[in-house]
């Protein structure tokens, strides 16, 4: 019964609440559901990544100890599955599940992905698409949309999500072996990844207005 009462308080937006939950299983399920699955795009990929390489530190107190041979396999596992789930959900219909939503970010982030398939080209896109936040929730599916040949998206994808995730828990975990106790500062840091994370998406909310604005 505790259990269940713990389960239910989990907080999704929170990396630190669902590390402590489901540890490097809820990487897995999370990267799996952001890139994945359209209704994943406001889940905190980035700062979970991060969060999970601080706590891989060995003597870190501020959450559950994890380890780098656990969580670099659900990362990549979970980024890789899910945007080959992605891709092929965009195949079969993406376009009709994007137009029932009304969710302005995932427009948004459909039109951004968009515009970086025509100006970089699929390999490229594919990879930078990782780094920012709703765009590599919708890119995936779009990658369908549009006919990209499925050993091109595999390839690609593969090369970004290995890049991402591994890049990104072990920024984590470099940056809590070089400072002494830096899990006591934990959620100042993580409040740090997500507003960096979230740059891109605000340029491209103040770009799409200045557009706007100018037509």
């Amino acid at each position: 019964m505790p259990q269940s009462s713990a389960l239910l308080a989990v907080n999704v937006l929170d990396a630190s609440s669902l590390l402590a939950a489901f540890g490097a299983l809820g990487i897995a399920v999370v990267l799996f559901a952001e890139t994945g699955l359209l209704v994943g795009f406001f889940l905190p990929g980035d700062s979970l990544l991060f969060t999970a390489g601080l706590l891989c530190v060995p003597g870190a107190t501020a959450g559950p100890q994890l380890h780098l041979a656990q969580v670099l396999p659900a990362a990549l596992a979970g980024a890789l599955l899910g945007a080959q789930t992605g891709y092929v959900i965009g195949r079969r219909g993406g376009r009709a599940l994007l137009g029932r939503t009304d969710s302005r970010s995932l427009h948004r982030g459909t039109a951004r992905a968009e515009e970086l398939l025509a100006r970089y080209g699929h390999g490229r896109a594919i990879v930078i698409a990782r780094f920012v936040p709703v765009v590599r929730t919708v890119l995936n599916p779009l990658c369908g949309m549009v006919g990209v040949p499925v050993r091109t998206f595999t390839l690609w994808q593969v090369v970004g999500g290995a890049v991402w995730t591994i890049g990104v828990v072990l920024a984590g975990y470099a940056l809590g072996s070089s400072i002494p106790n830096i899990d006591q500062y934990l959620l100042p840091i993580i409040g740090v990844v997500i507003v960096i994370s979230v740059i891109p998406v605000v340029r491209e909310v103040l770009r799409a207005r200045r557009e706007g604005g100018a037509r």
